[in-house]
């Protein structure tokens, strides 16, 4: 399930470090987590969806991933990341 592109320009301009980015390990964490509520949102309602629930498990590990990333090496944005998506530790 593809977020809408308004939603992803939001989600990127909340979330950038600066001016032209795209891509960091935040904003790649906010869309992941957007997605995340988005597929878990359908599964509520489609319980036997066993190919969205794999996705819905690889996105998981893959914002997992990123935000390991963020608290090794940039704690003080790791903490911002959490307290804005209100994500627990």
């Amino acid at each position: 399930m593809a977020l809408k592109r308004t939603t992803k320009k939001t989600l990127i301009t909340k979330h950038r470090t600066h001016d032209k980015d795209t891509g960091s390990p935040q904003v790649q964490v906010a869309i992941l987590t957007k997605e995340i509520d988005m597929v878990t949102k359908h599964l509520q309602d489609h319980k036997k969806d066993q190919s969205a629930r794999r996705g819905l498990l690889a996105k998981v590990a893959r914002r997992r991933k990123l935000l390991n990333y963020l608290r090794m090496n940039k704690p003080t944005d790791y903490n911002k990341v959490l307290e804005k998506l209100k994500l627990k530790k």
